[in-house]
């Protein structure tokens, strides 16, 4: 192949009298920083070899070119090949730009032998300056090749490649050891950064990442600075643009991974507001069936729980599921109402009653709506059954609070009803004399009697009043059972209270009887053998005359066909007998005076076998409650005197 360019103009003389041959054509080879065609047959002259002289050994270097054996002016340092050529590295073409006339491969001269000199010629040897190199890039040659001319255009485009986060610089000079580096800190990024988290990167993965990239850059720019890129003109005045393009990389990435970081950490704060809510719900659905006192503390927290989620968090998919949560929570609350059992649902049924008053009405709804029919029930059916078993006091609580709640309620009339009706049948077995113990019975009704008119908002004086009457007559059978069972304290007791209580009586005066029966029978016992009887026997009767010699009043006791009791004044001349009297006067006999100093009773008695007791009240030498019990038998025609005395030992 021929290396003389085509259509060359003359040669032009120069001041010395030499030719300076012009520059080949652009379209006769490969512009100055493109790479040469492999294999031989390029064109221009070898970039390694000065003159020949006219042996055809190679001459000195010429000026302007680099060492024997380098790859040329514009490529690096790179191994000759056995025939003289340059290496294989990216350069110019072997043997310079003379027009073909040096010792280049493919030239017509073979490997190694320079053109002989060219008539005419000044400076024979001489080859001419390369062209100029594009703007702010030198002439092409191998990433690696040796140092040229500082481009610092070249350096900033190639920094900013590596600043994309791929290595790109490092790629574009060849340098893969970088790329790798940069490529596998950037995967380990990716791998420690993805999926986006609400914590985000580790502030120190974030700040290693930063100084692997800073060096890459920094090294980059440093490389590129004197680099020859194996690229066209036309990529090459491409690169810096594009790599300030490939910065949007980065920063899309950034911008992509805060917002995924954004939504990781708008789902943390979803899912820790949906925790909340599961927490909450987990206490209601724990609570179910357990007794409100000891559940309530619990439903408190998870209701103020909803609340607060529906009202500081309105959008969040927990606050959404707020109302479906109420639901849930006024179902278990109410459970027992819909259980029927209605005491445990009298506090559930308050609690969601009085809701309005504690929970913000846009959370709340109409959910408290509509409990005070179940409460009223709940209150009626829950003293209905308390009454049942007897309990009265927890029955009109219940009955109580369902008049002063709801006083319009039809169940209060049900329960006024229930209240009095219950009170007449616990009197019954008082009214008609059938309760087998009529004490117990007696304070049973009159205790429940006191409870139900107690009751406020309940017309209930009737069967009050019906209870009364059978309280009566439950006192007098309770007197007369005691006697019986010689149970005479206490019969004394019962028959003197029911004197005092009901004065009016028709048994009052029967009651006082069976008292005094019961006090002599108490020392007598053969004096409780028969009851007194509630009638006075008719016929003749017998006067006993009875007085008092002692110095204090005395009262006489007794019972046997009829029963009563007087009283006698003292005698204030009499005194008592025996001990010192005795024996000062023999001859003083008790009741030995005339009788009319001596205060009388008569008592006009039937025939019949008599008690007697005498108690006197104390004074002298007696002492007060000092009683004598006597037996005396009365028969018909005869009169009867009973001088009453005392005696003393001293």
């Amino acid at each position: 192949m021929d290396a003389t360019p085509r259509d060359a103009a003359p040669p032009e003389a120069t001041p010395t009298g030499s030719f300076r041959l012009p520059a080949p054509a652009p379209a006769a080879g490969p512009a100055p920083w493109e790479a040469p065609p492999q294999n031989g047959g390029s064109t221009g002259a070898a970039a390694s070899s000065g003159p020949a002289d006219s042996s055809g050994a190679p001459g000195a270097p010429g000026p302007g070119f680099g060492p024997a054996g380098s790859s040329g002016t514009f490529g690096g340092p790179g191994p000759a090949d056995p025939s003289g050529t340059s290496g294989s590295g990216f350069g110019p073409p072997p043997g310079g730009f003379g027009g073909g006339f040096g010792a280049g491969a493919g030239g017509p001269y073979g490997h190694g032998q320079a053109p002989a000199t060219a008539p005419g010629w000044a400076g024979a040897g001489t080859l001419p300056p390369p062209p100029p190199a594009p703007p702010g890039f030198g002439p092409g040659g191998g990433g690696g090749g040796g140092q040229g001319e500082a481009r610092p255009l070249q350096a900033v485009a190639v920094g900013l490649l590596n600043l994309s986060c791929l290595g790109l610089g490092y790629v574009l000079l060849r340098q893969w050891i970088g790329a790798a580096v940069c490529w596998a800190a950037t995967a380990a990024l990716l791998l420690l950064a993805l999926p986006a988290d609400a914590d985000g990167v580790p502030l120190g993965v974030l700040v290693g990442y930063g100084a692997v990239l800073l060096a890459a850059v920094a090294d980059g720019a440093r490389r590129g600075l004197r680099a020859r890129i194996p690229a066209g003109a036309t990529a090459r005045r491409l690169v810096l643009p594009l790599a300030v393009v490939l910065l949007a990389v980065p920063a899309g990435g950034a911008v992509a991974y805060g917002s995924a970081r954004d939504e990781a950490k708008e789902e943390a704060f979803q899912q820790s507001l949906l925790t909340r809510l599961d927490t909450a719900d987990a206490l209601v659905k724990a609570k179910r069936g357990v007794r409100f006192d000891l559940a309530e503390r619990d439903y408190t927290t998870a209701l103020d729980t909803y609340e607060k989620l529906a009202l500081d968090h309105p959008g969040s998919r927990a606050a959404k599921l707020v109302p479906e949560r109420l639901d849930a929570y006024v179902t278990s609350v109410s459970a027992p109402y819909r259980d029927k059992k209605y005491c445990e649902a009298v506090d559930p049924l308050k609690h969601l009653r009085g809701l309005p008053d504690t929970v913000d009405a846009k959370v709340l709804g109409g959910r408290a709506d509509g409990f005070d029919e179940p409460l009223a029930q709940s209150l009626y059916e829950c003293g209905a059954g308390e009454l049942g078993r007897e309990a009265t006091k927890p029955a009109h609580a219940s009955f109580t609070e369902l008049a002063s709640t709801f006083p319009e309620s039809p169940y209060v009339g049900k329960a006024g009803k229930l209240v009095g009706d219950g009170l007449r049948k616990a009197a019954a077995p008082l009214s008609d004399g059938s309760a087998p113990d009529p004490c117990r019975t007696t304070e049973e009704v009159r205790t429940r009697r006191s409870d139900v008119a107690a009751l406020k908002g309940y017309e209930l004086g009737g069967p009050v009043a019906d209870a009364a009457r059978a309280v009566q007559k439950g006192v007098f059978s309770c007197g007369t059972k005691q006697f019986r069972d010689e149970e005479y304290s206490d019969a004394v007791k019962t028959m003197d209270q029911y004197a005092k209580d009901y004065p009016d009586s028709p048994q009052t005066a029967h009651a006082r009887t069976i008292s005094i029966a019961a006090q002599i029978a108490d020392h007598e016992p053969a004096a409780g053998k028969k009851l007194p009887s509630a009638t006075v026997p008719g016929g003749s009767r017998m006067p006993m005359v009875v007085s008092n010699d002692g110095k204090d009043s005395v009262e006489l006791l007794y019972t046997g066909p009829v029963t009563g009791k007087i009283t006698l004044k003292a005698c204030g001349t009499c005194t008592n007998y025996g001990g010192i009297r005795g024996a000062v006067d023999p001859k003083a006999k008790p009741c030995g005076g005339p009788s009319s100093k001596y205060p009388k009773a008569t008592l006009q008695l039937p025939a019949g076998t008599y008690h007697f007791l005498q108690r006197r009240a104390g004074g002298g030498f007696s002492a007060a409650g000092e009683t004598k019990s006597s037996k005396a038998e009365i028969e018909p025609g005869y009169t009867y005197t009973n001088c009453l005395y005392v005696t003393s030992t001293f």
